[in-house]
């Protein structure tokens, strides 16, 4: 992520750093989860993070052990931020001339990123009772 987003940022590229952030937030996603191609921003995080309800599996990186609304907030986490941050950029021209904005949008990236990162460790890790 840091590469394309770094250098528009240092550029003054205030909105293509911000959607660069995004989407890599949305790729990560997507390697991580498996899921397929057709896939695409709300939609792919949904999926990805749909909570575990009623005994049915959810998502590939929702978290089985945490509370239900806990996943449910974090579904809705994923699913905003493409909502809100990469949407307006994949589709219109977002005005974007606040460095601070871009860097919070770039830096909210980061955490996602970093909680993929978390669900991905949690899907590789063996179950107890396969040691």
């Amino acid at each position: 992520m840091e590469g394309p987003v770094r250098t528009n940022f240092h550029l003054g590229e205030y909105e293509l750093a911000s959607f660069a952030a995004m989407k890599a937030v949305e790729v990560a996603v997507r390697e991580a989860s498996g899921l397929d191609n057709s896939l695409v921003g709300v939609p792919l995080m949904r999926a990805a993070f749909q909570p575990h309800k009623n005994g049915k599996a959810g998502g590939p990186l929702a978290d089985a052990e945490a509370e239900g609304g806990e996943q449910e907030a974090a579904s809705a986490l994923f699913a905003g931020a493409m909502g809100a941050y990469k949407n307006p950029s994949s589709h219109r021209t977002v005005k974007f001339d606040d460095p601070v904005g871009a860097a919070e949008i770039i830096q909210f990236a980061d955490l996602l990123l970093r909680q993929v990162e978390r669900a991905k460790q949690r899907a590789t890790k063996p179950e107890a009772g396969d040691l």
